[in-house]
């Protein structure tokens, strides 16, 4: 099977909790739909870590930036 993209972890992640919020769902069948949920955040938290190593890299390489951690504006303004 080809690689999951982020959007399409996050669309079958997605599904799936539309699926066991309506309750119509066995036992079994929750238990199944949760343990892809559990396989599924994880390729979205893996392709979310690739995303932030490639920005740091990219700060770092491309105009002698520095990566620092985010701050919201608020804290920035206030």
């Amino acid at each position: 099977m080809a690689k999951e993209t982020f959007e399409q972890a996050l669309a079958k992640m997605e599904e799936i909790v539309r699926k066991m919020e309506a309750g119509d769902l066995t036992l079994e069948e929750s238990l199944k739909a949760f343990e892809e949920g559990v396989r599924l955040s994880g390729i979205c938290t893996k392709r979310l870590e690739e995303a932030e190593r490639k920005v740091e890299i990219l700060l770092k390489e491309g105009r002698g930036l520095t990566a620092r951690p985010f701050e919201s504006e608020e804290k920035e303004n206030g």
